[in-house]
């Protein structure tokens, strides 16, 4: 079995780099890269000065077009100057050291940019995950036992309706309805937190004391260097009651934080607001795969009942919990165990049509935004941390296939 991995793991690296090739050379061919965008730029900027059709402007001719000179700079610039297969193998070198270049859009490197929204995309994904888990087995299991009755078939219609509708479309409905305030203001419109708590919203009761600066003793506020930092900024500054300095104030000169945002709620406060803006993004999640895993679990489940084992469990007297939940249901999750290593690259990946519905800056929109502007780097990049997870997605799989059932051997 060891070898079957190791060979495995070693068929990754050819892969990785068909697939990286593959769209590297389709980004050096496509029309409307980032040098003809840095090209229409310039030639706007210069139009807009006076001086795109004089000759004039640095880099352009008398044509008002850009120079041979210009246009090489650009292309050296966004590395464009070589052949595409020089062009990768530079870029495959500076992948295997774990640099994925600049942005070209935001002028950060694009491994900052990824640790940043990768913590949004975990968050939803593996929210999306555990729920769909926790909902499909349970009820595919109950729909097997009650295979032709009354709920199985009101659950099936709500499955097949749910399997229907898109998780994007969803999304836009269900903020039509929930969000807003066009019919119900239950659920924000988007974003991860709230931006500004109003006094009449649910999350004002979790709103953090503070205290004014200008009220704390001087002699306290020479003991702390950000107290005389914050001072200086004027007399409306104010601290948090998680500052050492916050109980040298009295309680008559204590308030709730002024115009506060979401850093400026309790612990549980935070959690509240994530969660409410968390709802009907990981309902979305959820109802992309509710369907599918729902009717796997009761097949396969219903499947295994027919078989002969399970006849001779019930001869040997043994109750239909146990044949079910102690001999069944493992041999009915190994079609289940394919989609969880592929889970993997989802919770990290995340969907960017779910995150572009709710305004969601996770690692989803920044890879759809990124293609958009024609941002390779953030591309490139974007690919490779999918690649990669898919890859192991596959190798996970079929680990699990071992652990759930054992006559399962890769040798």
């Amino acid at each position: 079995m060891f070898s079957y991995f190791f060979r495995r793991f070693l068929l990754m690296i050819p892969t990785f780099i068909g697939i990286t090739f593959l769209v590297f050379t389709v980004t050096r061919f496509v029309p409307g890269g980032p040098v003809e965008q840095a090209v229409l730029r310039y030639q706007q900027a210069a139009a807009q000065g006076g001086e795109g059709g004089g000759g004039t402007a640095s880099g352009m001719d008398e044509n008002g077009q850009i120079s041979e000179e210009m246009m090489q700079r650009l292309k050296e610039i966004y590395g464009f100057d070589k052949p595409f297969y020089q062009a990768y193998c530079i870029w495959l070198w500076r992948v295997l050291h774990l640099d994925l270049g600049t942005s070209d859009t935001y002028s950060r490197p694009v491994w900052d940019l990824i640790c940043e929204k990768f913590p949004i995309s975990i968050i939803f994904g593996l929210a999306g995950f555990i729920l769909s888990y926790s909902i499909c087995i349970p009820l595919g299991v109950w729909k097997a036992v009650k295979h032709g009755s009354v709920f199985d078939t009101s659950s099936s219609v709500l499955v097949f309706v749910a399997y229907s509708i898109p998780g994007w479309t969803a999304g836009v409905l269900l903020l039509m309805l929930f969000g807003g305030g066009t019919y119900l203001n239950w659920f924000p419109l988007g974003g991860f937190e709230s931006a500004a708590i109003s006094k009449d919203s649910c999350l004002y009761s979790y709103v953090q004391q503070s205290v004014y600066v200008r009220d704390i003793p001087n002699e306290v506020i020479e003991q702390y260097e950000d107290l005389k930092e914050l001072k200086n900024k004027g007399d409306t500054i104010q601290i948090k009651a998680d500052h050492p300095a916050y109980n040298s104030v009295p309680a008559e000169k204590r308030a709730k934080v002024q115009n506060p945002e979401h850093k400026d709620l309790s612990l549980f406060g935070r959690i509240l607001d994530i969660a409410w803006h968390m709802f009907l993004p990981v309902f979305c999640y959820v109802l992309g795969s509710f369907a599918s895993m729902t009717v796997l679990m009761k097949n396969s489940l219903m499947e295994n009942l027919g078989q002969d084992y399970v006849r001779t469990a019930f001869a040997k007297g043994l109750s239909e919990k146990t044949v079910i939940f102690k001999h069944t249901l493992r041999n009915s999750l190994i079609p289940l165990a394919t989609g969880l290593g592929h889970m993997l690259s989802i919770i990290l990946a995340g969907s960017f049509l779910i995150e572009k519905v709710f305004n969601i800056n996770g690692f989803g929109l920044l890879g759809y935004n990124s293609l958009i502007a024609r941002d390779y780097p953030v591309v490139l990049g974007s690919l490779v941390i999918s690649t990669i997870l898919g890859l192991l997605g596959n190798i996970i799989s079929d680990l699990l296939y071992c652990v759930i059932d054992p006559r399962i051997r890769f040798s």
